[in-house]
């Protein structure tokens, strides 16, 4: 999956912003009382809890343990699973995944696990990062990296789709798309650019020697600072969301 470590008290302090950002999505999904709906991503289950305030079944997935714990400190059914090999048949009304997909590089595998999971005319409705998202970050990483000898396509890289690609893999999987949007978001990042490397970075640095770490993220946030941060010195992300709705076809 990610091989990422999630702290549920990090992510929380971080990056609320996330969840907050994602009310749209619930608005696009339009979810009704009663539906049986998979919250594919869920993290700390902030709008897991918002979906079944709507009188929804849900049940949150996602890959890290913490987030699942916290998820279910909230009441709710939460299960540690990868979202690239999904075990569910025909179970669900609708699956709804926000912030989360990106991490997911086996994006047919997804794709092939939620068509799985729906029933027949089912929902999957979500937002990811989109093609060109956090850039900026991105290369500012990638150089840092390089700048220390080390290979950055040997490590991670975040699935970043743009709108077209992302409908033709729905598609191929027996969806009709109602709607593929890319939505450049410029997002303030309420604990400056430090901790949104702390919450977000780790991926990158696997394989780097820990001792490398502090100057590898010192020098990315030295290069970012003149693109990302403001005069009156507030950072902000460069974002660009892949927004979708697509029903399964009968």
């Amino acid at each position: 999956m990610d091989k990422q470590d999630w702290s549920a008290s990090t992510y929380g302090r971080n990056a609320r912003f996330v969840a907050d950002l994602g009310v749209p999505v619930l608005e696009l999904l339009q979810p009704q009382a009663g539906e049986r709906i998979l919250d594919l991503g869920c993290g700390d289950g902030a709008l897991t809890e918002k979906l079944a305030a709507m009188g929804a079944h849900v049940i949150g997935i996602d890959g890290s343990a913490d987030m699942v714990a916290a998820c279910r400190a909230r009441g709710l059914d939460a299960r540690v699973m990868d979202g690239q090999n999904l075990s569910f048949d025909r179970e669900f009304d609708a699956v709804f995944s926000n912030a989360a997909l990106h991490w997911m590089p086996n994006a047919d595998a997804v794709v092939a696990g939620v068509a799985q999971a729906l029933k027949p005319g089912g929902r999957f409705v979500g937002e990811m990062g989109g093609h060109a998202n956090v850039a900026a970050i991105v290369t500012a990483l990638r150089a840092a990296l390089h700048a220390r000898g080390h290979n950055p396509d040997d490590g991670f890289g975040w699935f970043f789709p743009t709108a077209e690609a992302y409908a033709a893999l729905l598609t191929a999987h027996g969806f009709t798309v109602r709607q593929a949007t890319l939505i450049p978001r410029p997002t303030h990042l309420p604990t400056g650019i430090k901790g949104w490397l702390a919450t977000f970075a780790g991926p990158f640095l696997i394989g780097v020697p820990a001792a490398q770490h502090p100057d590898v993220l010192a020098e990315v946030e030295w290069l970012l600072s003149r693109a990302l941060r403001t005069t009156a010195g507030d950072w902000i992300a460069d974002y660009v969301r892949l927004r979708f709705s697509a029903s399964l076809d009968a």
